[in-house]
């Protein structure tokens, strides 16, 4: 470590934007725990797009309910690498705890806004991922899919896509269990 042990959060979130100690930065912040959680989101308004970028992938872990709409913002982020962080934020439920993720009624419209429009390949993979979060619930969002798997300009976006479509095997796999 590199002596980060008796600094402030706010010193620490300003170190995700050095490449150099970065990594060290937010192993220090991730430790901190909701003690950092201030500071974090602070972050994700730093003119640096590291920083930010950073903030969103450290609330993937730390994130609580009174983060989740700064979150939500940070899909339409100027930097595609924060737009990717925050969608993989908001989709992955692995890092999350006991903290419950986003309706479809708050991160569905980000999402397919941007699988049908962001000019990042990599920004629309990411949208992939939460828009097939709804695949069995959300006629959008299974529409959504279906475009993306046709049309999108990328082969892996459009391979991505069909993972999450009727017959794909993330879709068959997450298939709501019946009840009773």
């Amino acid at each position: 470590m590199l002596g980060f042990v008796s600094t402030d959060n706010e010193a620490l979130v300003s170190c995700l934007g050095d490449p150099h100690r970065a990594a060290a930065a937010y192993r220090g912040l991730l430790r901190r725990g909701a003690g950092a959680l201030d500071a974090v989101r602070a972050g994700l308004h730093d003119e640096d797009p590291a920083v930010r970028e950073g903030c969103c992938r450290l609330l993937d872990h730390l994130v609580d309910t009174d983060s989740m709409d700064q979150l939500i913002a940070m899909a339409d982020d100027p930097d595609p690498r924060v737009r990717i962080a925050a969608f993989h934020a908001l989709a992955c439920d692995r890092c999350k705890g006991d903290t419950c993720a986003p309706g479809a009624d708050r991160v569905l419209a980000p999402a397919l806004r941007h699988l049908s429009a962001d000019p990042d390949a990599h920004v629309r993979a990411m949208a992939v991922e939460l828009a097939g979060k709804f695949a069995h619930t959300d006629t959008d969002a299974l529409a959504a899919l279906r475009t993306s798997h046709a049309q999108d300009p990328s082969p892996a976006v459009r391979k991505k896509a069909g993972w999450y479509l009727p017959g794909g095997t993330i879709y068959e796999r997450t298939v709501p269990r019946a009840l009773g």
